[in-house]
């Protein structure tokens, strides 16, 4: 079981729940104008089955990543970071390969709850769309480093990232709550797919030798480690903006810019990869980069949530 534990990579788990996290308090406190309170549109069961979907797409991907990554011989000792199961022989690959199999169907079974709770009998054509887009992303979290032709190996993996964890978590999920799309929440599912990416371009940063040799291709592999800096520093910003600017147009008042304090670490950050001479020193940024997204993530939905306070005050006031 520790194993197993091992190669789950718990600490990529909280960042792949931002995006729910978001687009779920976002529904809350921002019902959409033919519902009449913000309980009629949010949905418990909603919430459970979306991050029950999204932690088994991300443990279905580090279990592809990982068997990947071992079969073709990528993690080998050039490799910097923590040894990998398959790597060091604590999980051989036909065991590997048949939890592949059980997280997917878990995962599609976990879809298949979400989709129904969301929709119900109703919404054939959404429910429809949804499972396809399951598929599509338990399809994409397994080729991402499995197969002759893995886009990981192609400088594919940031796309994935981004459209998969930001776009699709968050607009996805406030999708299953108001069946509506809204414009503004694009901004903040903009920035967590950026901040994903991010923790991916530190990985590859992290790995550019030893992918290099391995034939890897990733972004940071055909760009260059100082270009892949840039890259870096472009993508954190940019989500730092993008959720400033979600902020303003959002009306919040000072108190409620609290979210900020998330970005003192990202600053920190990027200080810290800008000063960087030696990759295999990039390792703890991982995992400090991923928590500052959950904890923005946090922060912004406590921001929304005081929002939400505002609503109920007013309709106990006798509002609409």
């Amino acid at each position: 079981m520790k194993h197993w534990i091992e190669a789950a990579r718990l600490r990529t788990l909280p960042l792949s729940v931002s995006g729910i996290i978001v687009g779920s308090m976002y529904a809350l406190a921002n019902p959409p104008e033919d519902i009449y309170t913000p309980t009629d549109v949010f949905n418990w069961q909603i919430l459970g089955f979306a991050l029950l979907t999204t932690l088994g797409l991300q443990v279905l991907s580090n279990f592809a990543n990982d068997y990947g990554d071992g079969v073709k011989g990528t993690d080998n000792e050039d490799r910097i970071g923590p040894k990998r199961t398959i790597q060091s022989g604590k999980i051989t690959p036909q065991a590997m390969k048949k939890a592949l199999v059980i997280t997917a169907v878990l995962t599609l079974f976990s879809a298949m709850a979400l989709i129904y709770v969301a929709f119900g009998n109703s919404n054939f054509v959404y429910s429809v769309l949804y499972l396809l887009l399951g598929i599509a992303a338990i399809i994409s979290a397994i080729r991402y480093t499995v197969g002759r032709s893995a886009y990981g190996y192609k400088g594919l993996g940031d796309v994935f990232v981004f459209i998969f964890f930001g776009l699709v978590s968050t607009l996805g999920v406030h999708f299953l709550y108001a069946k509506q799309l809204d414009a503004l929440l694009f901004l903040p599912a903009v920035s967590i797919g950026l901040l994903s990416v991010g923790v991916l371009n530190l990985n590859n940063m992290r790995d550019e030798v030893s992918d290099k040799k391995s034939g890897k291709n990733t972004l940071v592999v055909q760009m260059g480690g100082e270009k892949a800096k840039k890259y870096h520093y472009f993508l954190i910003i940019t989500a730092m903006i993008c959720v400033l600017v979600f902020a303003f147009l959002s009306e919040f008042r000072l108190d409620q810019y609290l979210f900020v304090l998330a970005f003192i670490p990202m600053v920190l950050h990027l200080k810290t990869v800008s000063q960087n001479k030696e990759p295999r020193l990039l390792d703890p940024e991982l995992k400090k980069l991923a928590l500052s997204t959950f904890l923005l993530a946090v922060l912004l939905s406590v921001a929304m949530i005081s929002l939400l306070s505002d609503i109920f005050v007013n309709l106990f006031l006798g509002g609409r």
